[in-house]
């Protein structure tokens, strides 16, 4: 959705001009899944599909919401009465932002939000956290609020985490706000450190494709949190704050003192993603990109074996496409359907994507949606 319609959408709405549009990225997860509310790491990229956002700042309390995506007139809340987990669909997203605002002290008194967004929903490419952050950051300019990016993040997960009732990690928030074009972004989730590494794939005659399967099985609702709650069981046993102080060197020796094989396995697949990360930075790092596949190809063996997220469509993906000639290939996100990313050499890319196409329809599957991920400018004002 370009800019100036949703901001002639804002002023068809509200009958007046906005104070600003803003824009906010979806991402897609390179490597690194279910490592980020463990303290770890994780190698996100902002996509070109962005939340855009046309504000304007309220003094009187009132919060009105509108989304040119839903059926449905403006969502009209008051600041002062928003309360966690109390429903609301898409404008949960948005409002919640306003709350944790609000609780974290910044004087946030009300708005006027029009928002349209290109991020795929159900895909696992964070279309929730493109909302957040995009309302994070025009309340950030319109009240003059001086919050740092990395403090914009914290802040959208908290709303997911707390007024929502998602208890994700920070990689979604952090790469939405924080990621730059034609880089990757290395985040350390403990400390919110973070580090731009070029990714530039097309220069070295590759391609990463998405490939979303179009299906969100109901098996992932609750399997989050429930996964979330076993690494922290994982953690307490092994007597350490996070899973990210458990050495991979020494991951045998941790996995002899778990007696749970669900936790086990939990442990061993957060344990050995972080480490994966590490590794393809330092590919990335050498110039020899083409051998993150394997590495991609591991990580999906992990969640699916390990985790246990994947699902049928998710693992078709990853065999039709390294049959079919790509480098290596695995399922991206929470799981249980959305997407998976694959990494081919340019003049394959079609080729793949159209066995991957294939093996779909002889199974019967609806046709999944592809398309190459450029990493993409993160949050800014439009």
């Amino acid at each position: 959705m370009i800019p100036t319609s949703v901001a002639a959408g804002f002023e068809a709405l509200y009958g007046a001009v906005p104070d600003g549009v803003w824009a906010a990225p979806g991402r897609v997860n390179l490597i690194g899944e279910y490592t980020d509310f463990n303290d770890g790491f994780v190698l996100p990229l902002a996509l070109p599909h962005t939340a855009v956002a046309a504000v304007s700042r309220r003094d009187d309390g009132i919060l009105r919401l509108h989304s040119a995506d839903i059926d449905g007139g403006i969502v009209q809340l008051h600041v002062e009465e928003l309360e966690p987990l109390s429903g609301g669909g898409w404008a949960a997203y948005p409002a919640g932002v306003v709350w944790a605002l609000r609780e974290a002290g910044h004087p946030v008194t009300g708005a006027d939000v029009h928002l349209a967004s290109t991020v795929p929903t159900g895909a696992g490419l964070s279309s929730s956290a493109a909302l957040e952050v995009v309302t994070a950051l025009a309340l950030n300019d319109l009240f003059g609020l001086g919050l740092s990016r990395p403090e914009l993040a914290r802040l959208a997960q908290r709303a997911e985490n707390a007024f929502v009732g998602v208890p994700c990690g920070v990689m979604d928030q952090m790469a939405s706000a924080c990621a730059e074009a034609g880089h990757a972004l290395h985040l350390d989730t403990r400390d919110l450190s973070y580090r731009q590494v070029p990714f530039d794939l097309a220069a070295e005659g590759l391609r990463l494709l998405v490939v979303d399967t179009r299906v969100k099985h109901a098996l992932g609702d609750g399997a989050y949190a429930e996964r979330r709650a076993g690494c922290e069981a994982g953690a307490r046993a092994l007597g350490v704050q996070a899973l990210r102080d458990v050495s991979a060197v020494h991951l045998p020796d941790s996995l002899a003192l778990l007696s749970d094989e669900t936790v086990l396995r939990y442990v061993r697949h957060v344990v050995t993603d972080n480490a994966r990360v590490e590794r393809v930075i330092a590919l990335l790092d050498a110039g020899d990109p083409r051998a993150v596949g394997p590495v991609l190809n591991e990580g999906h063996a992990s969640l699916r074996d390990d985790l246990r997220v994947s699902c049928p469509e998710l693992d078709l993906v990853v065999e039709a496409a390294n049959a079919a000639g790509a480098l290596g290939a695995r399922m991206t996100g929470g799981g249980f359907g959305g997407s998976a990313v694959v990494l081919v050499e340019t003049d394959r890319a079609e080729a793949v994507a159209a066995a991957v196409g294939k093996a779909f329809a002889e199974v019967g599957y609806a046709a999944p949606g592809i398309f190459p991920a450029v990493p993409a400018e993160g949050a800014r004002r439009l």
